[in-house]
């Protein structure tokens, strides 16, 4: 056991001082589900009465990194990751600017016909020909969201063919100078259908949140893609910006 020597002459709390240090181990040496050593375990590591450690976890459980769980001790969290939503919200340069490894793999391209809800949201006649990619997006190695593109396909003719992973609004801007940006977003919580909980390596008992986004072009004005993003609800912290 690594002894820590608090610092009681430092202008900072003692407890603000261990819940720190058991933010920064926790990040580098826990895994979700690990436990923590027992409070009085804690308190010999760090010299100080249970109290004071009880009073450090009270931080770091207002902070959802950990959890009491009665009869069982205090439990890792999975590490909720801030997802701003506004105008030019774009997943991989959002997390590579965090320092997170982000991956893209294609589950399905298919052409259909526009049916009720994507009509009206594309601005499209029903039954008009439009691309649905479906995405399924990872964070550091793990599952984190799928979302479906739905796109005319009379505006960008290529993408069935030529698009294969990355950013698809940077693929749409780098080759056909349309710059998207976010219309609109609607956020429900709900239980994942069809095959999502299993790309998604969750239960199917286990909520999700759904986020419906109509994206335009900035020029023009005119809807460009409809995208139905489903996010593991452990995962994410949603935040929505003007």
């Amino acid at each position: 056991m690594t002894l820590y020597a608090v610092n009681r002459n430092a202008g900072e709390a003692v407890y603000l001082q261990i819940a720190r240090y058991l933010r920064q181990e926790i990040k580098n040496n826990y895994d979700a589900g690990d436990f923590l050593p027992t409070e009085n375990d804690l308190a010999a590591r760090f010299s100080v009465n249970r109290h004071t450690i009880r009073h450090a976890l009270d931080e770091l459980i207002a902070e959802d990194i950990i959890e009491r769980q009665h009869g069982r001790g205090t439990v890792v969290l999975n590490t909720l990751l801030d997802y701003r939503i506004g105008q030019q919200t774009r997943f991989t340069e959002t997390f590579s600017s965090l320092g997170k490894i982000t991956g893209t793999s294609i589950i399905r391209k298919v052409v259909i016909p526009a049916f009720g809800g994507v009509a009206r949201r594309l601005d499209v006649e029903p039954n008009t020909p439009v691309l649905m990619i479906e995405t399924l997006r990872y964070v550091d190695d793990q599952p984190f969201c799928i979302i479906s593109h739905f796109l005319p396909i009379q505006s960008f003719p290529k993408i069935g063919t030529d698009y294969h992973s990355g950013s698809l609004h940077a693929f749409i801007q780098k080759h056909y100078e349309i710059s998207i940006v976010r219309k609109e977003s609607l956020m429900t919580a709900t239980l994942p259908m069809g095959e999502d909980a299993s790309h998604l390596q969750i239960p199917k008992t286990f909520p999700i949140l759904r986020v419906k986004s109509i994206n335009i072009d900035a020029r023009t004005l005119r809807p460009v893609e409809y995208a139905l993003t489903r996010f593991r609800a452990d995962r994410v912290q949603l935040s929505f910006v003007p």
